[in-house]
């Protein structure tokens, strides 16, 4: 079984004392019933990465844990091979010991796109939803965040925290395995991020109700998520794909989203930055192996989709409660 313990103590003594009440009878729940097949494979890679001490640490230009001389080449060999059985690598990069993990994402360019814009996060709580393996929750540590919670149901993205985690256990950084649908409206985090979620939810206005939630009175909201050019009645709901997606719903224009942030009283919507993704930002690497964005774009025309849909264009939003 697996220990939530600490993540539990630190709510008791903190402003997140509410979620006591649901959290762990839901997390009892799903690891007694909705583990994955791999579940137990993956939670075994994690459990022999060797102990290791790091000399360095840098989470405010990168995801840094210590340097190549922190170890022996055995254990530099024994780490990496553990962590490839982690595949597929999706939301990055990380550096272990100088060990690269070259993820399918370049996540810092999102992340580079989207911090000149928000409050500062110095001494905020943070809550990322659908925050893959993790890598914007360390960023947001190094951006000074006292306490920082990211939620994702994909238990693979779970035990890829996990091993990072063994790295650098930082006890204010924690990834808890369960979706939107699964937390209590606690109204209390500072900033509430969500990117790359939206047009996966089939109920987009009620998932940004949900999002509206999490924050306190004041409380800002960064969203990011794929949009499509147009007015305010604008939206695309794409066929059975989009992009060699299955599961993408609504894309709207960012006027179309402003409008639905606006009817549910978050204040002042506002665009900060729209960005058309890149071959550089998301491709194929030895960490992820699968097909990539050059394989859902149009082969002679990479502005559009291979179905011919338009371009994954992504928008930042910030609007508060």
């Amino acid at each position: 079984m697996l220990d939530f313990t600490p993540f539990y103590a630190k709510l008791a003594t903190n402003k997140l004392h509410d979620w006591l009440q649901t959290l762990p009878a839901q997390l009892a729940q799903w690891q007694n019933h909705a583990l994955h097949g791999d579940f137990k494979q993956w939670q075994k890679v994690v459990s022999h990465l060797p102990a290791t001490t790091i000399s360095t640490l840098e989470l405010s230009n990168a995801v840094q844990f210590g340097a190549p001389a922190d170890i022996s080449a055995g254990e530099a060999e024994r780490i990496r091979y553990l962590l490839q059985q982690l595949k597929p690598w999706r939301k990055g990069p990380f550096s272990i010991h100088g060990i690269d993990i070259d993820t399918e994402w370049r996540s810092d360019f999102k992340w580079d796109r989207v911090l000149p814009h928000i409050s500062p996060l110095q001494g905020r709580y943070v809550l990322d939803v659908g925050c893959g393996s993790g890598y914007h929750l360390w960023r947001m540590r190094g951006a000074g965040a006292s306490f920082v919670v990211g939620i994702d149901p994909s238990q693979l993205f779970y035990s890829q925290f996990q091993a990072i985690k063994h790295f650098n256990p930082d006890p204010e950084v924690h990834l808890i395995p369960i979706g939107i649908d699964d937390m209590p409206p606690l109204a209390q985090f500072d900033t509430v991020f969500s990117m790359g979620v939206l047009y996966h939810r089939r109920s987009p206005v009620d998932f940004l109700h949900q999002l509206k939630q999490q924050l306190r009175p004041g409380g800002e909201l960064i969203l990011e998520t794929l949009v499509v050019a147009g007015d305010e009645n604008t939206v695309l709901v794409p066929g059975e794909r989009y992009a060699k997606m299955r599961n993408v719903w609504f894309l709207p224009s960012t006027l179309a989203l402003c409008h639905w942030l606006r009817r549910l009283g978050f204040k002042n919507p506002k665009v900060v930055d729209l960005n058309t993704t890149t071959l550089e930002e998301q491709r194929a690497t030895p960490w992820m192996e699968n097909e990539s964005l050059i394989d859902f774009l149009d082969l002679t025309d990479h502005s559009k989709t291979i179905e011919g849909y338009p371009a994954p264009q992504r928008a930042v939003i910030i609007a508060t409660v």
